[in-house]
Parts: structure tokens; sequence; C-alpha cells
């Protein structure tokens, strides 16, 4: 009696207990790494908010530092090399940068192409966002020269910086992307197109939150499209 009722019964409930146990652990391993990709693609507080059922997040954010890098040379290099090569060194690159925007407590929105953009100041707003960022383009710079050096190649990135207002939100279905738009926006690219190889170029309004501190910086007048002439520094370089 006993070996019947464990054959029909004990043995047959135990099976789908394992079955459900082992569903509900590969449950959990699926939502885990759907939450780390979603964490790498959007900042974690818009993670939560999604979450809690926000179906459209847009906010605007009065005070952010936006960054922009660039590899100079980048196109013309990529297309004389092999493109497992490129993937490589970029990804290599990339992943030096990331670390050194999170140890900055400055947030990355996105790369395109060789360009790469973060931002200070949103979504969680900070006051010292322009220091934060001018010491994550500072890092930028470092890893920059030891991914060169480390990989024989002389293509030294751009970086522009900008403060001010943005509005931020999050857009897509299917790809989901948290992302800003406004003029600040747009200055910190033109700071980084416009900018020298080997250096940070901030505009005038980063430079007005920075003033005053360690930093040291040479004035240039630049063309601008869009902006025409306007006033910007280079952060000098600094002796070992």
């Amino acid at each position: 009696v006993v070996i019947g009722w464990v054959m029909n019964v004990a043995l047959p409930l135990g099976i789908v207990f394992l079955l459900l146990r082992y569903s509900d652990i590969r449950r959990r391993a699926a939502e885990a790494r759907a939450d780390a990709l979603l964490s790498n693609a959007i900042p974690a507080s818009i993670v939560t908010r999604l979450k809690h059922g926000e179906e459209r997040i847009a906010e605007s954010y009065p005070e952010t530092t936006v960054l922009f890098a660039d590899i100079a040379g980048f196109t013309p290099w990529a297309n004389q090399t092999d493109p497992d090569t490129v993937v490589g060194l970029l990804e290599d690159l990339f992943t030096r940068f990331d670390g050194v925007v999170a140890e900055s407590g400055v947030e990355k929105l996105k790369t395109v192409g060789d360009e790469y953009m973060a931002v200070a100041g949103a979504p969680i707003a900070r006051k010292d966002h322009a220091d934060a960022a001018l010491r994550a383009a500072q890092g930028l710079l470092e890893q920059s020269d030891q991914w060169q050096q480390a990989h024989g190649l002389h293509l030294p990135i751009r970086i522009g910086l900008a403060s001010g207002p943005v509005v931020g939100g999050v857009i897509g279905r299917q790809r989901i992307l948290f992302d800003l738009w406004g003029d600040t926006v747009n200055t910190a690219a033109r700071m980084q197109t416009t900018g020298v190889p080997g250096r940070v170029q901030i505009s005038e309004s980063t430079w007005q939150r920075v003033n005053g501190g360690s930093h040291r910086f040479e004035s240039r007048v630049v063309e601008v499209k869009g902006l025409g002439s306007l006033t910007t520094y280079l952060l000098m370089v600094t002796g070992p």
C-alpha cells in the first residue's frame, strides 16, 4: 500500500514540484537578465519608475551638464581596419569609459558609432553637476591615453561640455531609450565637434559653474554652426 501510494501520489507530486521549482528559478534568472539589460540601457531611477507602471516619462531638468566625446580620425581608420578589430577596440574603450562615468556619478546615455554621450544632473539632480562632468571628462582622457598605448594607436578623443536646462524622457516601445533634448545638448555636441583632439572644450555656461576652482582654462573663439561666434574654454593640460 505504501509503495503504491508513493508511486501513484508522492512521486508525481514530487516531479511536479521539481518542475515548478525549476521553472521558477529559470523565470527569476530571466527577469534578472532582463533587469540587467534594461538598467544598462536606461538609468536605474527610470527603470524603477517604469516598473511602477508609469507609461510616459518626461521631465525638465533645470541644471545639468551634458558631455559628448568622440574619436578624432576614427572614420578613415575604421575604413582601413578589420571590422572585428574595430568592434573589439571600441568595446574596450567604451567599457573603460563606462567605469569612469560610473565612478564620477555621471549617467551614461548612449553611444552612436564612436560617439559617447553622458550627463550629470539628470535624471537625478546634483548641485555639482559641472564639476562631476569635468572630472569624468578628465577620466575619459586618461583612459583614452591608456587605451591608445595598450593597442599602439594614435586616435585621440575630443570632449565637449555644456551646462544648462534640458528636457529628458523615455522614447521607444521595442527598444527603450532615455534621451535628452534642448539647446544645452546641441551646444555640448558643438563643443565636441569644434574641439581639439586630446583636449576638453567647455562652453561659457560650464565655465561659469566651474570657474574659481582648481582648474585652469585657456579661452578661444570658435565659429559654431547655428550659433555663430562663441567664446569657449579649453581645459589646460597639467604636467606630470
